[in-house]
């Protein structure tokens, strides 16, 4: 049985940034330590607890267009001072996700990481982040 709370504001671009984040951003309370922790907040336009108001409101437009997606360091630091284990850094991702996604088509193909793969030089690491990027 789903326990999450309905809330009427969720449009389909939230509901697929939720799925790929696997976060459930209604346990957040807004209590800011996120945002008081976040090696990267000085650089950022919307801190991380605002990121998850956003989202919480429906307002992906304003996550997008943000400098702060892109300026997330992903050091996981937000979800280990989180006191309800929501991981700001993996719904930055997601929306990083979406927006790569929503500006073309696939560009990774298996034949093209083969080809990339074979002098060794690519960091797996590096290709797979660009499977989940750029696929999907």
């Amino acid at each position: 049985m789903f326990k999450g709370k309905i809330n009427p504001k969720r449009n389909s671009e939230v509901e697929k940034i939720l799925e790929l984040s696997k976060e459930r951003i209604d346990d957040c309370m807004q209590c800011g330590k996120c945002s008081a922790g976040c090696p990267a907040n000085a650089g950022m336009d919307v801190l991380p607890h605002q990121v998850i108001r956003f989202l919480q409101i429906g307002d992906v437009e304003k996550l997008r267009e943000s400098k702060s997606i892109w300026n997330c360091a992903a050091c996981f630091t937000c979800e280990s001072r989180c006191p309800r284990n929501v991981s700001v850094s993996k719904l930055m991702e997601a929306v990083r996700q979406t927006v790569v996604r929503k500006q073309g088509e696939d560009r990774l193909t298996p034949e093209f990481v083969a080809n990339i793969m074979k002098d060794r030089k690519m960091p797996q690491q590096a290709v797979v982040s660009g499977f989940r990027k750029y696929t999907k």
